[in-house]
């Protein structure tokens, strides 16, 4: 279980836990860059009000970064820009890096497991 917190917490942890460096250091590379390009194109991290399920599943997919989620959450990045013509694109990269995030923990856990 702990595996798995500190695989959600710092995206590719869980596997470099594991003993595979190569894979946990892309993971770690990637999923961070993609999280900061998303900041970077003026994407917004989603706030949880699940009186709108869609808004409420994207802070859920936000959140799935960790503590890069959490550091842009205290420094008040990611308040979005509508206007910009990047604000989609944005969103979209903040969503798939915690989406993929959460998909990383679980190849950690498998592996863990002996499954993989």
């Amino acid at each position: 279980m702990l595996l798995c917190l500190g695989a959600w917490a710092v995206p590719g942890a869980g596997h470099l836990y594991l003993g595979q460096r190569g894979k946990g250091l892309i993971f770690l590379a990637v999923l961070t860059l993609m999280f900061i390009t998303g900041l970077a194109a003026q994407g917004r991290i989603f706030p949880f009000d699940f009186s709108e399920p869609l808004v409420g599943l994207a802070a859920f997919a936000d959140l799935g970064i960790g503590l890069p989620y959490l550091c842009a959450k205290l420094l008040a990045a990611g308040a979005g820009n509508v206007r910009a013509v990047s604000y989609e694109y944005g969103n979209a990269f903040l969503i798939v890096a915690g989406l993929l995030n959460l998909l990383v923990v679980i190849d950690a856990y498998d592996i863990a497991l002996g499954r993989k």
